[in-house]
């Protein structure tokens, strides 16, 4: 038997896996020639980069327990550490809402959901569930919200449309966003948000879905039993979810309840495999660069929001003679008279990872985290 460590290596190696993909998937050299896996799926279906955020979200899990435990066994501290909670996701939310207003600050036209903005929210109630009740309790919570989640989307008639139905604009979510933040959805669309309201709730189940990882593995016994129990607890969430696609699709954009068991358990996996690999077997001379992502997760997303921008504002004379921003003159002249235009959009993205990496792993030699 063995105690569960303060930080665990193979964490911070599987959210620096999880943001660097995050980033090149977000910043592809020209949005038109993406290849398949590095795009979303179009709608029904799950494709890798599908399986970015949902990693992150249970990596936050799993990491509220590695933060919390010790608050956790002292109810007199509950006070504090909520109010902690709730600074934090404050913050996280208004760093979400800020990259979203910069550089133009168009606060008519202001997109409200994002990324960290569900970050945030995923945080603070995954943090109070966590610190307040007991697993049991937690596993009751994580089947209603599936289980009501579904019923709400399959069985309550959408005002205006007269039937449940699961399609981009017509479904329930969608309504719920339009009515009550319109005009600040995500742009490509404007009536409904993948990160939208309702979607929300199933969310905070993968969030709840990493705390279970996480209590798992702060478990006082040998590495092997963790090892195997992450594994296991992975292939049934994923086939649980494989089974429930059947009669509600796996689907990103609506956060369905079988994307959320099939996801989950495919991080439950990466995690144990990273878990035994890492901190078990101690294989770890390839991990100190996405450790330094993982260790800065926040940071190194703030870089990547603002940077291009900030590179685009800057304005140089193109190859054909017109004037662009230096990021978009880059990909033209380093890759795309080089290379066919998915392979020139990719090793772009390639070289903006690369650029995030730079002050990161500065960061991390000389030991600065920031913390929010």
């Amino acid at each position: 038997m063995q105690a569960a460590p303060a930080r665990l290596l193979s964490l911070d190696v599987f959210r620096g896996i999880t943001v660097a993909a995050m980033i090149l998937v977000n910043n592809p050299g020209d949005w038109s020639h993406i290849y398949a896996p590095l795009q979303h799926a179009r709608w029904d279906g799950c494709t890798p980069t599908d399986l970015i955020f949902p990693f992150f979200l249970f990596i936050v899990g799993v990491s509220i327990v590695y933060a919390l435990s010790g608050k956790k066994a002292d109810p007199t501290t509950h006070g504090k550490t909520i109010l902690r909670i709730l600074k934090r996701s404050l913050i996280i939310f208004g760093i979400g809402i800020f990259l979203a207003l910069f550089p133009d600050f168009d606060f008519t036209n202001l997109r409200i959901p994002g990324v960290l903005q569900r970050i945030a929210v995923v945080f603070l109630f995954s943090g109070i569930i966590f610190l307040k009740t007991s697993t049991r309790v937690q596993l009751f919570l994580m089947a209603f919200i599936l289980l009501l989640y579904w019923g709400l989307m399959t069985l309550v008639p959408v005002p205006g449309t007269g039937v449940a139905n699961l399609e981009p604009a017509t479904n329930l979510g969608a309504w719920l966003d339009h009515k009550l933040l319109p005009g600040h959805l995500w742009a490509s669309s404007k009536i409904w948000d993948p990160e939208g309201i309702l979607s929300t709730l199933p969310a905070i189940v993968t969030g709840l879905s990493g705390v279970l990882a996480g209590k798992w593995l702060r478990q006082p016994t040998d590495a092997a039993h963790k090892t195997t129990g992450l594994l296991l607890y992975g292939n049934l969430a994923m086939l649980g979810g494989l089974i429930w696609n059947l009669v509600f699709p796996i689907n990103k954009a609506l956060w369905t309840s079988s994307f959320v068991l099939y996801t989950a358990g495919l991080a439950a996996i990466g995690l144990g495999i990273c878990y035994w690999f890492i901190d078990v077997k101690k294989y770890q001379a390839w991990t100190k660069p996405f450790a330094a992502f993982g260790m800065n997760a926040i940071t190194v997303y703030v870089i990547a929001g603002l940077l291009p921008n900030i590179l685009n504002m800057i304005r140089v004379t193109g190859p054909t003679g017109k004037s662009m921003g230096v990021w978009r003159y880059l990909n033209e002249t380093l890759f795309v008279p080089y290379f066919n235009p998915e392979n020139a959009s990719l090793l772009a993205a390639l070289l903006f990872v690369l650029i995030c990496f730079i002050p990161i792993w500065i960061m991390y030699q000389r030991r600065i985290i920031i913390k929010i």
